[in-house]
């Protein structure tokens, strides 16, 4: 396991159980971050497209959270009755 696969799975596990597609998302991050390690100097043209797709993925995984993290529970207690 190379370091940006190493780095991927140590910010997955910060998120805790996954739901709905995002152990999907995770596990394509997963595979695009070893494929970012594996790259040979032939293949660094590779690179900028391969790093845009994982930053894509992590953030469609982070997108459905940040809605559920500005959800307190108590809704929206400022709107007048």
């Amino acid at each position: 396991m190379g370091p940006v696969e190493k780095a991927v799975r140590e910010d997955v596990e910060v998120l805790g159980d996954l739901a709905g597609v995002e152990p999907s998302l995770t596990e394509l991050a997963y595979r695009l971050a070893a494929e970012i390690d594996q790259l040979t100097d032939e293949d660094t043209k590779l690179l900028p497209n391969l790093s845009r797709e994982l930053r894509l993925t992590l953030a469609q995984l982070l997108e459905g959270r940040a809605a559920d993290d500005d959800d307190d529970g108590l809704g929206d207690l400022a709107s007048p009755t």
